[in-house]
């Protein structure tokens, strides 16, 4: 079973030529709204895979929240850890150019999750089950709920973003950290711009107790530390549409294939290929693939895993 705890956030997404300069108004090609969040998009990617999936988080008393709540719960994912909280719900503000983002969010309910709804939600927890968490939720909800599941034998896999200081509470019980390069050079000081640079970010983290580091890597494809060792994982080339939900799409397989078996260089492989069908899409967790899509893809252009 995977616990995701994190975010749900309404997304407003306006797609442009260009960015505006300051002072200037402008059209955009296109607007759209969807259903967003980091932790609500891992959610739904470990779903549409798949994967057995509860969701812990808040959502307002508003119309948005009503249905982020709706469409989680249509990929089929558990929504009964899901908390219906007064004011408004999570807002993402996206604006996309040639397929890049950039995001202003307000966290809205997500920052109004409890350590009690932590504890309700991994009370029937096994070891062996999955918790994945990222920033987006309050440090120290996520360090508690890291802090629970570690008592309870399970593994635990943190995005660090939006990336910031991150105490050694949280740390020591980290399993798994799957930063971009961005948020890699935020947490370790060290851009991982060539092999030496990434070898050297890996060390940071090892030195901070965190025994796997996957470090997403954009158009570059990813890199995995196992046992000190990194394996540079090839990206598909694809035309991207929309990279919104790229990480989070990412993140999640790689959960869903950890929680089948797999080793972590085989779920990063996966996960590769997921991520690359997700950009091919707009919108965030309506553009996730399913299993049946990735595995399609695999088997057509015969990539290795």
């Amino acid at each position: 079973m995977i616990y995701v705890l994190g975010s749900l956030n309404m997304d407003l997404v306006a797609q442009v030529k260009r960015m505006p300069k300051a002072g200037e108004t402008m059209y955009a090609e296109r607007f759209y709204t969807g259903c967003g969040g980091k932790g609500a998009n891992q959610a739904a990617a470990v779903a549409k895979l798949g994967g057995r999936v509860a969701m812990i988080g808040c959502v307002g008393d508003d119309a948005f929240g009503r249905t982020m709540k709706d469409n989680l719960a249509s990929y089929g994912a558990d929504v009964s850890y899901i908390r219906e909280t007064s004011g408004s719900s999570g807002v993402a503000l996206i604006t996309v150019e040639k397929g890049d983002n950039r995001i202003i969010i307000d966290g809205g309910a997500n920052l109004r999750l409890t350590n009690a709804q932590v504890d309700e939600a991994l009370g029937q927890a096994k070891s062996g089950d999955i918790l994945v968490a990222q920033l987006e939720s309050a440090p120290e909800i996520v360090a508690y709920a890291f802090a629970r599941a570690k008592e309870k034998g399970m593994v635990t896999v943190l995005n660090p973003a939006p990336a910031r200081p991150l105490s050694q509470d949280l740390l020591r019980h980290v399993d798994v950290i799957a930063p971009n390069e961005t948020e890699t050079e935020i947490l370790t000081g060290v851009n991982p711009k060539n092999e030496a640079h990434l070898a050297l970010a890996v060390k940071h983290f090892y030195d901070m107790g965190i025994r796997h580091v996957i470090v997403t890597l954009g158009d570059k494809g990813a890199a995995v530390s196992v046992g000190r060792e990194i394996t540079y994982i090839e990206p598909r080339k694809v035309k991207a549409v929309d990279t919104t939900a790229a990480g989070d799409t990412f993140v999640g397989t790689v959960c869903v294939y950890l929680d089948r078996g797999k080793d972590i260089l085989t779920a990063c492989r996966y996960a590769s290929v997921a991520a690359s069908i997700t950009i091919t899409r707009p919108g965030a967790a309506a553009s996730v693939p399913t299993a049946a899509e990735v595995e399609k893809v695999v088997a057509e252009e015969g990539i290795e895993l």
